[in-house]
């Protein structure tokens, strides 16, 4: 539907406020921009940048939204460029001192896009990733619903994203609003900036009524706002269907050369040539030059009470996308120039906005006096969105132990299932917290027996029509009390949220402890969403599984090869690869315990179908010995095999650990004593040894019991992925090493072939070991 304004007396005074501040935060906007580049000392020469365009032509949609449309309850992700817009607003709104103005993009100041973490003022969710900061509020209103239903504490309010037109081009956006969960979340309201620029042109093609259609294909209202009041009157007059008609149907870039123009020029090229030029050239002659100058100007994102009524009428029974035309630039020099995306104004461009918006450009910095209406107003909202601080989160008293010892052959994805469905017999409390997400493939990765004990999510109940069916062995009970949540094959959807959900704890000081269960293959693809989630403070599990070229008969495409390397490189994370069953528990037990809290951490497992004998495990029956082995699994490794006089040692990760223990039992046959290391987590090792060298302040005394000094020997390091995770560990002691991985694409065949083809085999461990004392 299109809204337009219409003239309501009754907020017209209230409009000129709003119209007060608006202006006023256009100016720190800008001042906070200008003042980065144009001012602070820039010593090394490099630019500071920022985006006056951006911030401008959000500034009636924000002003809108924060004085007249806010409740406490609702939660706003801005669109990065505009991060001095919500800063400005925060300032005025006594959120913010003025001492962090002059401190945008300089280090410990006002960050390069809104942080949750870093900014020192509110920021709902942290954005600059491009797509993954709009989709956010998407996964926020479902942990906000889960926390409200589950526990009762978070209330309601509605999930607002402020996007920009050509972040629309991102495939993360789509996926999000496609998912059939999406469709029954009212309290989601995107604004779209459509200004209808890009990075440095104007984009010929975007093209509002195909973004309505998609919007609306997936079940959204669409509600445009095109026109401001002066446009709505002038097309009520003679020859006014005839402009509408001539603005509607240009092209953006002829459009964006209008706002170039001079009145002069405008009276010429408005008209145009078409039939019903005659017509819009009588009706603006009767305009006089300021009229003219306005109108071309005077869409609905940038008008008021066109963004009022279009507020007005959102149905809270399902999403929204409010579609607003806006300049880039408004009110700015640069605005509508195609190349305005990160340009600045000059000190003399500065200079003469400052004196036509009456400002003085050395003393930017001032909120409105406390007895003038717009000072009234600022602190009237600031009343009204103050919100209750935020308690703090339940400790959760998470076992590090729950007494399984697995004898029999059994892999560690299936351990996963198995620890969780153990953690609602012995820790019920800390498994009613506990939330799985899967893109469909809860029955490959194991999670059906949890599936079934605590069963699946939905915004609202819906019946099993398969529960009867003897035949159906997962039971698919949908309710909103369920704790596992499945989307769609979208792996961007399931890391945005189970980022959100691991940021409950800071929200409303309820943890959940969020598990994301995909191929590991594909973990890669999640890799940078979720890396932002981390960065935004949300705090999860991510698990990849099945793993490696272990997989072997799916072939080479589905065969990871980087991914070990994360745990090591991923920052707020470690990763563990775990060899057995109990290492799972243990690894995946002190992970949760990380979670929901603050200076918790996120955590990655890689998980392999290989089956394994578990008394390889040798896990000690003497209780001190058994927690000694659960320590050392957790901070990073344990010797599983130790001679009297090693001469070479293997150090084996995951699903290696048997080929490795062959390996040692082949050579101990030639007479060649052979230790056995497994590393559960590279990364925890590496920052031990980065520590111990002083580069850091993590833990080091597993250092001690895995590489002591006096049993140094030549290493030979082999895992299911690429060598260089474990290149680091023969430095620990100045070894001698070979590294065994993967580091090319594979093939479907037989775990021996596979195995084989990668050069990890057996064989391959063993030769590699003579080489070392040869």
């Amino acid at each position: 539907m299109t809204t337009s304004s219409a003239p309501n007396t009754g907020t017209v005074q209230r409009d000129d406020v709003l119209t007060e501040i608006a202006q006023r935060v256009l100016w720190t906007s800008t001042a906070i921009v200008h003042h980065a580049n144009r001012i602070r000392p820039n010593p090394s020469g490099l630019k500071v940048g920022g985006h006056q365009a951006s911030c401008a032509s959000m500034v009636s949609i924000m002003t809108e939204l924060w004085f007249e449309q806010l409740r406490p309850g609702d939660r706003v992700s801005v669109k990065p460029h505009a991060a001095p817009v919500l800063h400005a607003i925060n300032y005025l709104l006594g959120d913010l001192d003025a001492d962090h103005l002059p401190r945008l993009r300089e280090f410990g100041g006002l960050q390069s896009y809104p942080s949750r973490t870093k900014d020192p003022d509110t920021v709902d969710y942290s954005t600059g990733s491009v797509g993954i900061g709009a989709t956010a509020p998407i996964w926020g209103a479902i942990a906000r619903r889960y926390v409200t239903t589950a526990f009762g504490t978070a209330g309601t309010g509605r999930q607002y994203s402020l996007v920009g037109d050509a972040e629309l081009d991102e495939g993360a956006v789509w996926e999000a609003i496609l998912d059939s969960s999406v469709g029954e979340l009212g309290e989601i309201v995107w604004i779209v900036d459509m200004n209808r620029q890009s990075l440095d042109r104007v984009v010929p093609n975007i093209a509002a009524p195909r973004l309505e259609a998609m919007f609306a294909a997936a079940g959204w209202q669409v509600i445009t706002v095109r026109w401001g009041r002066l446009l709505d009157e002038l097309f009520a007059r003679p020859g006014g269907d005839a402009l509408r008609a001539r603005i509607t149907d240009m092209s953006n870039p002829e459009y964006q050369r209008l706002l170039r123009c001079d009145v002069d020029e405008l009276r010429t090229r408005l008209p145009g040539e078409g039939d019903g030029a005659t017509a819009i050239a009588a009706l603006i002659a009767d305009l006089d030059d300021a009229a003219v100058h306005a109108a071309i100007r005077n869409l609905g994102g940038h008008d008021l009470s066109a963004l009022r009524a279009a507020f007005d009428t959102i149905d809270d029974a399902r999403p929204t996308v409010i579609i607003a035309y806006t300049i880039k630039g408004y009110g700015l020099p640069t605005e509508g120039h195609p190349q305005n995306h990160s340009s600045l104004l000059s000190v003399e461009q500065f200079a003469e906005l400052g004196e036509q918006m009456g400002e003085d450009p050395a003393a930017p910095w001032h909120r409105f006096p406390e007895d003038s209406p717009a000072g009234r107003v600022c602190e009237s909202t600031a009343a009204h969105l103050r919100r209750e601080p935020t308690p703090e989160p339940e400790k959760l008293a998470v076992p590090a132990d729950v007494g399984r010892t697995p004898t029999a052959v059994s892999t560690t994805q299936a351990a996963l299932g198995r620890t969780l469905l153990d953690l609602t017999r012995q820790a019920p409390d800390v498994a009613r917290r506990i939330i799985t997400v899967s893109p469909d493939v809860s029955s490959s990765t194991n999670l059906a027996g949890w599936l079934n004990k605590v069963g699946v999510w939905s915004p609202t109940e819906r019946r099993d029509w398969f529960d009867d069916d003897r035949d159906t062995l997962m039971h698919w009970r949908e309710r909103p009390t369920g704790q596992h949540m499945e989307l769609g094959i979208a792996e961007t959807n399931l890391v945005g949220l189970i980022g959100e959900l691991g940021a409950t704890w800071s929200r409303w000081g309820e943890p959940l402890l969020p598990i994301g269960v995909l191929y590991d293959p594909f973990v890669e693809r999640a890799l940078e969403p979720w890396s932002y989630g981390i960065y935004a403070g949300g705090q999860s599990i991510l698990v990849g599984t099945p793993a490696g070229v272990t997989l072997a008969p799916e072939g080479g495409a589905h065969q990871s090869i980087k991914t070990p390397s994360i745990g090591l490189e991923q920052p707020g994370c470690v990763g563990y690869e775990p060899a057995f069953a109990v290492d799972v528990e243990w690894t995946l037990l002190d992970c949760l315990a990380h979670l929901g809290r603050p200076g918790g951490r996120s955590a990655y497992l890689r998980l392999s179908t290989r089956p394994v004998e578990q008394t390889l495990a040798a896990v000690p029956t003497d209780l001190s010995a058994r927690e000694r082995r659960r320590r050392q699994v957790v901070a990073g490794g344990y010797t599983l095999r130790r001679t009297e006089n090693p001469v070479v040692t293997i150090v084996a990760v995951g699903a290696m650990v048997t080929d490795a223990l062959y390996s040692a039992h082949r050579l101990s046959q030639m007479d060649i004593e052979c230790d056995v290391v497994v590393i559960t987590s590279p990364g925890l090792v590496f920052e031990a040894w980065q520590s111990r060298r002083g580069q850091g302040d993590a833990p080091t005394w597993i250092l001690d019991q895995i590489f002591p000094a006096d049993r140094a020997t030549p290493i030979v390091t082999v895992l299911d992925g690429h060598p260089h995770t474990l290149s680091f560990v023969p430095t620990i002691n100045r070894v001698t090493s070979i590294a065994l991985g993967v580091s090319q694409f594979g093939q479907s065949g037989s775990l021996e072939d596979v195995y084989r083809l990668h050069g990890i085999d057996s064989d391959a461990i063993v030769r590699a070991a003579l080489d070392l004392i040869a």
